[in-house]
């Protein structure tokens, strides 16, 4: 051990750097506890840290020590004396030039520290939180018979906190279960007690006509306060994290001097790397005093955990803290009612609207307590999120997701949103879209018909708005990116074409009866099409995506929330404005919602009971987050647009070579461009393949060899890594087939289901692949730039789907709608259809109304 040794000289010492490390870091946690880490070199081979002079020196030279792995790039090294270190310098001589001096090494600060003052305004700033408090309820740490304790929520509980710690974090823990696990010590003990007397007394065990006497709360916490705190440390030490005790009663607040050692003691367990875990003394905790204190920032008394975690959030100056209880978080009226919804913000004054329940089944305080606690902490300076920390499914991870900033529980915070909240506009779009569907087929295609006329009209704004976006994403995005986040004079032209095919479209689609049947005399029934109700449309680089999506809204009747990608904000705001205003000539303009908060999309995704169809539009690894995000709600898209095109041996040579440049060349960013070109083995050295070689390379378009079409070449360019690869770029796979059957094969194992294609002049083979080729879009001799709804006649299109559900392709204004059944009787019940029963079932099927479109 260094004894006697000043900082200066045990830095010195310790400042023994690897040849090949580059820089060193040095962070100063504690004048007698210090950190270094070395980058460069092998991992874990040149990192020093050393956390206390007093307790452990540690030198990372594995021959040397122990090692033991900390978190991340940290190692902690242990069994190194002073001694050993002034040997290590005199036997490494060319080490020791490397030491550098304690005033050349520059201070790093932790880059999650900030200045405490005023709480977070928004959960997505969470993840900066330097100081975290976790209040364990009662509820959460004690099992369902509230005797002796939750050992795996515990568990998990205990490796989010040290993975917390571990990232530089100073985590404080304020745990109940004392009571519980004295609880269930103590039974054991009377009932062994018990059944020893008797035994002795009677020769018999009579354990189950045993009365258990009722165990006083005080008992209880002295009997279990050891054996809570031994639990903790044995959990904490898996992770090499220290844990420490501290007890505490109202009096350690109010007087002065205890306040003043446990503010002291609480700051130098954490320099030191050590999680405190704070409880109340039950063993003597005085009466609880009124609620009056909780009205004032000063002072509150603390009469249960809730009080005490939001006082030492307080004296701390803590970021974050963390309630968790047995409920979801807060509800607008008790859990379980019928009309409760949970609050995903609480904002000071918001009280007044909430209705509270009773408190938990065990444990001291209820919600009204953890509001009250809360609201003071916030006050305070302390942001403060109460959420559940019992349910198995999110338990494992609720305070993680928290510290990330993801939407669990509520958030309590000072600063309310200047606009709606999302789920507020998602209760808007479902009212304003149920307005909408009532409207006369000609008023929503009035609508559209406006919003046409504004794209043109307004294309001047638009177009500047457009531009700054252009500006800013400069250098930020990819190429294809650009391409999509761009506007202009012709594409606006187009989307003013496509919105009034889709006006003249939307004439027979609400309300169309799709059947009608009568059931028995005077019962008839029709089906019926209706809107879905509300759509999610999350969409990347497309600010043309907006309007061609709220006309299919528009026609189709639905509530829209829109959510764009940030690089196209100002795009995206004067679009929503401009739809906004054609909505208003019918009085529906909140049906079409763009949501402008701070939302992250897995947050979005799970708001289940208000969006119906989740359709995203942008990358495929956009589609598949967002697939794997959703919780019961239908996502209607496709991960990926491998397109192939397939040439026979009997393709014309003057149609392949136009027809592989437009799938290809046309728009290579599209999700309908052309990725893999599939050739007849026959066609190679011929002609034809040489003149689909010289086109590709003289529009740029760089060559990726299959395996197949690898080995027929001496020279052959780069080898495809995967032959199931969107490139979205010019690029492009080429693969030797056999056969058509080959091809099929291929397209089958390697395809994404979007659009394939056959180039041939036999027509036997071309129906042959278009009935066997499984995919959303099957051409024979046309580009597969052809996939999209424009030029199906669709008007637009919400997306591709390739999805055997409900729509596929091109999805337009029938891929939103579903249907509803109406059954028109009089006085009929099924008892009259039994088999003594007066009636018959007749089972007709009547003929359709025509409406008039005109």
């Amino acid at each position: 051990m260094l004894h006697g040794y000043s900082s200066e000289r045990c830095i010195q010492l310790l400042m023994i750097i690897g040849p090949n490390s580059r820089r060193v870091s040095l962070s100063l946690y504690t004048p007698s506890s210090i950190r270094f880490v070395c980058e460069g070199g092998r991992e874990g081979e040149h990192t020093v840290i050393f956390r206390s002079m007093r307790i452990g020196i540690c030198l990372l030279y594995p021959n040397f020590c122990s090692v033991d792995r900390d978190s991340g790039r940290s190692v902690t090294v242990r069994g190194v004396s002073g001694r050993e270190i002034e040997a290590l310098g005199r036997v490494q001589p060319s080490a020791i030039r490397h030491v550098r001096s304690w005033s050349n090494i520059p201070f790093i600060t932790v880059p999650l520290s900030r200045t405490h003052g005023k709480s977070f305004a928004h959960r997505s700033e969470l993840k900066h939180a330097k100081r975290i408090v976790v209040k364990l309820g009662s509820a959460v740490v004690t099992r369902g018979d509230e005797c002796g304790l939750a050992l795996g929520r515990l568990a998990s509980i205990v490796e989010q906190v040290s993975v917390l710690q571990n990232q530089g974090r100073e985590m404080m823990l304020v745990t109940s279960g004392a009571v519980a696990f004295g609880k269930q010590r103590l039974r054991h003990e009377i009932l062994l007690s018990q059944s020893v007397r008797q035994a002795l007394h009677s020769g018999q065990n009579h354990l189950k006509e045993m009365a258990i006497p009722v165990l006083e709360a005080r008992a209880c916490a002295a009997a279990g306060q050891s054996g809570l705190m031994a639990l903790y440390e044995a959990m904490f030490t898996q992770y090499s994290i220290c844990a420490a005790q501290i007890l505490v009663t109202n009096l350690d607040f109010h007087d002065e001097q205890k306040r003043r050692n446990l503010n002291g003691t609480l700051h130098e367990l954490l320099r030191m790397n050590i999680v405190p875990i704070v409880n109340t003394n039950d063993a003597v905790v005085p009466p609880a005093e009124p609620n009056s204190d909780l009205q004032g920032v000063n002072v509150i008394s603390v009469k249960d955990n809730d009080s005490l975690a939001a006082r030492l959030a307080v004296e701390m100056k803590t970021d974050l803290l963390i309630v968790l209880s047995d409920v979801e978080g807060l509800f607008d009226s008790p859990p379980g009612s019928d009309d409760a919804k949970l609050i995903d913000i609480f904002y000071p004054g918001d009280q007044q609207s909430v209705t509270f329940g009773t408190k938990s089944r065990v444990g001291m305080g209820g919600m009204e307590a953890k509001v009250k606690a809360a609201l003071w902490a916030l006050q305070g300076g302390t942001s403060v999120v109460i959420a559940n920390g019992t349910h198995p499914k999110v338990s494992g991870h609720v305070i993680t997701d928290i510290v990330e900033g993801k939407k669990v529980g509520t958030f309590f915070s000072e600063v309310k949103p200047a606009g709606p909240t999302v789920e507020q506009q998602g209760e808007m779009a479902r009212s304003g879209g149920r307005m909408l569907a009532t409207l006369e087929p000609e008023q929503r295609a009035e609508i559209i018909h406006h919003l046409a006329d504004l794209l043109t009209d307004q294309r001047d704004e638009i177009l500047l708005a457009n531009k700054k976006d252009l500006e800013e994403a400069e250098g930020r995005l990819a190429t294809p990116l650009l391409k999509r986040l761009s506007l202009s004079t012709s594409k606006l032209n187009s989307l003013a074409i496509g919105l009034r095919q889709i006006a003249a479209s939307s004439q027979d689609s609400v309300g169309r009866v799709l059947r009608r049947t009568r059931i028995a005399k005077d019962l008839e029934l029709e089906q019926v099409t209706v809107p879905i109700g509300v759509l999610l449309v999350i969409f990347e680089s497309r600010p043309d995506c907006l309007p061609q999506v709220a006309a299919l809204a528009i026609a189709s009747g639905n509530g829209l929330l829109l959510k764009g990608g940030k690089e196209a904000s100002n795009s995206n705001r004067i679009l929503h404005l401009l739809t906004q205003e054609a909505l208003s000539i019918h009085g529906v303009k909140e049906a079409v919602q763009l949501v402008n908060t701070r939302e992250e999309v897995e947050d979005l995704c799970r708001l289940d009971k208000m969006i119906d169809l989740i359709i995203p539009r942008g990358s495929s690894q956009l589609v598949r987050d967002i697939q794997k995000a959703a919780k019961g709600i239908p996502v209607m898209g496709h991960s990926e647009g491998i397109c192939h095109m397939y040439v026979d041996s009997e393709a014309s040579v003057d149609k392949v070579t136009r027809l592989v440049r437009d799938s290809k060349c046309e728009y290579p960013a599209a999700c309908n461009a052309l990725e893999t070109l599939l050739i007849h083995r026959d066609l190679l050295r011929t002609p034809l393949f040489d003149q689909i070689i010289d086109m590709l390379r003289v529009e740029q378009v760089k060559i990726h060899a299959g395996p197949k079409f690898a080995s027929y070449l001496t020279f052959s360019p780069s080898e495809v890594k995967s032959l199931r690869t969107e490139y979205g770029d010019l690029e492009l796979c080429i693969e030797v087939v056999d056969s058509v059957q080959d091809a099929i094969d291929h397209i089958h194992k390697y395809g994404s289901s979007h659009t394939d294609v056959i180039v041939t002049e036999n027509e036997k083979t071309a129906e042959f692949f278009l009935q066997h080729v499984d995919s959303a879009c099957v051409f024979w001799n046309a580009s597969t730039r052809f996939s999209d709804g424009y030029r199906f006649g669709l008007g637009a299109e919400v997306g591709i789907s390739t999805s055997r559900i409900h729509a596929r392709g091109p999805v337009g204004l029938e891929g939103l709608l579903t249907t509803k059944w109406l059954l028109r009787g009089q006085d009929h019940v099924v008892s009259d259809f039994s088999e003594h029963g007066s009636l018959k079932y007749l089972h007709e099927n009547l003929p359709i109304p025509q409406r008039n479109t005109n």
